[in-house]
């Protein structure tokens, strides 16, 4: 399945029906009086989150969405049938933005969230509405209302405990096949991560989500690589794994740079819980990735104070039991928070 975080659509909630201009013929029956009924409501356009969803490629090939108009009213005051409401499906954690792409409608968080997007018009009265003793006849009736309509941009943050962030070719992908069952692309070459992957991951008798998102790069912020873009699903995250390739000449001037990037951003990254994850120590002597450990934690201590620094491999296994249990303990920590603070 692609993957698709962010997308353009049309919606238009359905007219409302005209109301009937109708007089009562009945066989003996000489003055029957108005009997036209009144229009239909237009259906409304509903968005509503679910959990088994987690990208918007339904919205890459259909773009326009227009709910059922109200039906006409008829004779016999009858009221005319209310319109279909069209309800869009959508991944939880999807927010929906005006179409400027800044202003926020809506945020749909939690599965079975929905709310009314456009609503639809409302009937027009038929002439039967407008009977009174001194205008027993009344030929007045009225055409519905229009339905609401709008462009909406639908964004969409991947809702997980923990976001894997770092360069690319730190290691991000072979730490998420090697602790979960995703089956993310690995090679030796940059950028082999183009989109966000999840996976399930298991710490003893525990279960939390990891979202692996493509490397960043210096200049990000500027749009440079694929940019801020994919940052956004970092924000509902509980923790942050911040993995740094121990081969690296200069492992500090790797870590300074993701958290210029992260502060660039902001959106609260910055202050989120932080892991910081010295990878392929398996092809380092201990005096070396004891050298590298002290320079990273200096320079945490500077720009992400309280974050842990661990040491490990994901292709060997070595240290990674012992970072899923540090993680695990802040997944545990934000899962007890109320909704609001979290």
């Amino acid at each position: 399945m692609k993957f698709l975080d962010q997308c353009k659509i049309y919606a238009k909630a359905g007219d409302g029906g005209a109301g009937c201009l109708g007089f009562r013929r009945e066989k003996f029956i000489e003055y029957g009086g108005p009997d036209g009924g009144d229009g239909g409501r237009g259906g409304d356009i509903v968005i509503e989150a679910q959990a088994n969803l987690n990208t918007l490629i339904d919205y890459r090939y259909q773009q326009h969405f227009r709910a059922e108009r109200g039906h006409h009213g008829e004779g016999q005051n009858k009221s005319g049938r209310a319109g279909h409401a069209i309800v869009l499906k959508v991944p939880a954690g999807t927010q929906i933005l005006a179409e400027d792409n800044e202003t926020l409608i809506a945020d749909l968080v939690t599965p079975g969230q929905r709310i009314v997007l456009c609503r639809g018009g409302d009937g027009g009265f038929g002439n039967a509405h407008y009977k009174s003793s001194t205008n027993q006849a009344p030929r007045r009736t009225d055409p519905g209302w229009p339905g609401e309509e709008r462009w909406i941009w639908l964004r969409l943050k991947l809702i997980a405990d923990v976001g894997l962030v770092g360069l690319p070719n730190a290691g991000k992908s072979t730490f998420l096949a090697a602790t979960s069952s995703a089956r993310p692309k690995i090679a030796d070459y940059p950028f082999t991560t183009l989109k966000p992957q999840l996976g399930v991951v298991r710490s003893d008798d525990d279960e939390f989500v990891v979202a692996d998102l493509p490397g960043l790069i210096e200049g990000a912020a500027e749009g440079r690589g694929l940019g801020h873009r994919f940052l956004g699903h970092v924000e509902r995250c509980g923790a942050i794994l911040h993995l740094i390739d121990a081969t690296a000449d200069d492992v500090t001037g790797a870590y300074k740079l993701i958290r210029a990037e992260l502060e660039a951003y902001g959106g609260g990254l910055p202050g989120k819980p932080e892991i910081v994850g010295l990878n392929k120590c398996d092809a380092l002597t201990p005096d070396v990735i004891k050298k590298k450990k002290a320079a990273i934690v200096r320079a945490a201590r500077r720009l992400s104070p309280g974050a842990e620094v661990m040491t490990l491999s994901a292709v060997s296994g070595a240290g990674v039991p012992d970072l899923l249990r540090a993680l695990m303990r802040h997944v545990v920590a934000r899962r007890a928070q109320p909704p609001e603070a979290a």
